[in-house]
């Protein structure tokens, strides 16, 4: 069965005026979906067929089958890190936050500067190795799922598509106005079971 494209957890007006309808119109029904045509074609072609997500993006290593299937990947577990509601870490996230990270203000300041400063297309990750919470940024469409023992919590992605209606060239205010109002605590703190990577996985 061929890979499909995620329904948004959300409505795709939800997030306004912080992420616009116009810009889930393209991010996600065009971009996300161009990803999911991408890999099943490539899948066909390449002899893939019958790999679930991440099997098929550890059997591809890189190229364009990588590119797309990681991809489509990384948005399907992006859109659950997003929430109309917002809210705050839980308890058990905030004190891991504090822990490892100095704090909910320092983790605000450190994945900001993370995600403003990555040059070039791909995804600041909030993740966790080795049994402590870490801040990465990943190029293009590289992703936790490639690398061994790296357990996803929450990603943003910085690809132009991603804010360019929106913010047209200003990352660091899409950074923002994602961190201060759209961040979907709850399903960042259910990721704290290792069994992150899996609920954007597909069969």
């Amino acid at each position: 069965m061929p890979f499909t494209l995620p329904d948004l957890p959300f409505d795709r007006a939800a997030l306004e005026p912080h992420i616009s309808a116009e810009t889930f119109d393209y991010h996600h029904g065009k971009h996300h979906k161009a990803y999911v045509d991408k890999t099943n074609a490539l899948a066909k072609e390449e002899g893939h067929e019958g790999k679930g997500l991440i099997e098929l993006i550890k059997a591809a290593k890189k190229g364009p089958l990588f590119n797309n299937a990681a991809q489509l990947w990384n948005h399907s577990f992006f859109w659950p890190c997003l929430s109309p509601t917002g809210g705050k870490p839980s308890a058990d996230l905030a004190a891991r936050i504090e822990r490892d990270l100095g704090g909910h203000d320092k983790f605000v300041e450190d994945f900001s500067k993370a995600a403003d400063e990555h040059f070039g297309s791909g995804w600041a990750w909030l993740v966790e190795m080795g049994g402590k919470l870490e801040i990465v940024s990943y190029h293009d469409a590289d992703t936790p799922v490639a690398h061994p023992g790296v357990a996803p919590l929450f990603t943003l992605d910085v690809w132009e598509h991603a804010y360019y209606i929106d913010y047209r060239n200003e990352r660091p205010k899409f950074v923002e106005a994602v961190l201060k109002n759209c961040v979907n605590w709850d399903f960042v703190a259910q990721n704290l079971d290792g069994k992150g990577a899996g609920r954007a996985d597909q069969a």
